[in-house]
């Protein structure tokens, strides 16, 4: 599943930098979520990292994007494998 910024967000910059796959960006108006990146930190945390910091509770999960946990998984490992590829390539 990934997770999705609502228009509740205050674009406070404390989200970002907490998603260790980048799939957080700046949108035209409020920050955005990748769902081809969002692993709902899966591989990495417990939890969300950027559920965790978000102070005004404005990440729920996507209903757009919902994914078992083996997906998410499969996802970090996809990640972590074209990750690799391009520091090789570097």
């Amino acid at each position: 599943m990934a997770l999705i910024i609502t228009d509740e967000c205050i674009n406070c910059d404390v989200c970002e930098p907490e998603c260790p796959n980048q799939a957080i960006f700046m949108g035209i108006e409020i920050y955005e979520i990748d769902p081809h990146k969002c692993t709902e930190c899966v591989g990495h945390f417990d939890e969300p990292q950027c559920v965790q910091v978000c102070p005004v509770a404005c990440i729920p999960i996507n209903p757009q994007h919902i994914e078992s946990q083996e997906s998410l998984w499969e996802k970090y490992r996809r990640l972590q494998a074209e990750a690799a590829a391009v520091s090789a390539s570097v």
